[in-house]
């Protein structure tokens, strides 16, 4: 890498801006020094973001045994776009996800060959490849976007084989406290630990040490189905996201910039959080107005919290942040907040 090219990195890191220059930037950085070598980035927030926090407003609770789903919502609409999710856009061929020509553990190759944008989210899992992989980050993909660079980690530490070389999405997504490991960016060991963990707790061993391995066991499939029966289908009209309890702790907060993508995606975020209940053995929930508290408390927080902002291999910009005990991230895009997530 040129010193001129390191040059400009740093500029578009110190700038954040979505400009094509800066998209091209980084996107190099990524294809030449691999998802483990930090982005540039600045600090900052995105634009419109205490803006798009303080609108949201909590509304009413739905509860399934350990679980307390609050539905969030906003007056106001960010403006049209057209966007897939990852098992929308693999299911219409437009999306592929591969192995990369010489092959990576914390990297893939992606494309988007259709003509919507396709959004993925950190902590989606794909099946295939040489060994199953999570997303790292949330990435927005532009339609035709040629191949880009993916980051990831491993979920299957006991298979490096490449029965074939793409990768599809069985809608399964990694439970609250292995997605905090992937958005803490830590050692490929802190997940594969975190993986086992929640195998033993799930009784659901596999000879690969595979994280998929915990979806498919009977009891936790059936546990899931449960949760979907008791709480899918009551999303209350124009929600925007949720903040989900496990037990009496806020396990996860998610918000997406329009009530049709949130739904879409609703389904393997609750089944996320149904397994996090499933392996915590969660206590009973705490009273309805101390967690409606906590909630507003941590949304309070995000909308005035500091944390660094970068690009990545898609599209607008990613804002990090931390709120003590809590990490938050959001995707934003042409002035509006396409996913934003606390932990």
């Amino acid at each position: 890498m040129t010193i001129s090219r390191r040059t400009l990195l740093h500029i578009a890191g110190l700038t954040a801006l979505a400009s094509p220059l800066t998209a091209w930037a980084d996107r190099q950085r990524v294809l030449a020094d691999g998802p483990d070598v930090p982005m540039p980035g600045a600090p900052g927030h995105l634009p419109d973001w205490k803006r798009a926090m303080s609108v949201l407003r909590i509304g009413s609770a739905s509860r399934h045994g350990a679980l307390t789903v609050f539905w969030l919502s906003a007056n106001t609409s960010a403006p049209p776009l057209e966007i897939a999710t990852l098992d929308e856009a693999r299911a219409s061929g437009a999306l592929v996800i591969a192995e990369r020509e010489r092959a990576a553990v914390p990297e893939l190759s992606v494309d988007n060959r259709g003509k919507s944008h396709v959004l993925l989210l950190a902590g989606e899992i794909l099946v295939g490849g040489k060994q199953n992989r999570v997303l790292r980050e949330d990435i927005l993909l532009p339609p035709l976007s040629g191949p880009r660079s993916l980051g990831v980690y491993c979920v299957e530490q006991g298979r490096w084989n490449e029965g074939r070389r793409d990768f599809e999405s069985k809608s399964t997504f990694a439970h609250p406290a292995l997605r905090r490991e992937v958005y803490d960016k830590v050692e490929q060991a802190r997940v594969w630990s975190e993986v086992a963990r929640s195998a033993r707790a799930a009784a659901a061993p596999s000879p690969t040490s595979s994280y998929q391995q915990v979806y498919e066991q009977p009891a936790v499939r059936e546990h899931l189905d449960e949760a979907e029966r008791g709480l899918d289908s009551r999303v209350g009209s124009g929600a925007l996201g949720a903040g989900v309890f496990v037990g009496g702790n806020l396990s996860g907060v998610d918000v997406f910039r329009d009530a049709g993508l949130f739904a879409r995606e609703w389904r393997k975020l609750l089944r996320a959080y149904a397994v996090e209940a499933y392996a915590r053995s969660a206590s009973a929930p705490a009273p309805e107005a101390k967690q409606r508290a906590d909630l507003q408390r941590v949304l309070a927080a995000a909308t005035m919290a500091a944390g660094l902002i970068h690009t990545n291999a898609g599209i607008g910009q990613v804002f990090e942040f931390k709120l003590q005990e809590h990490r938050g991230t959001a995707l934003g895009y042409e002035g509006a907040i396409v996913h934003a997530a606390i932990l």
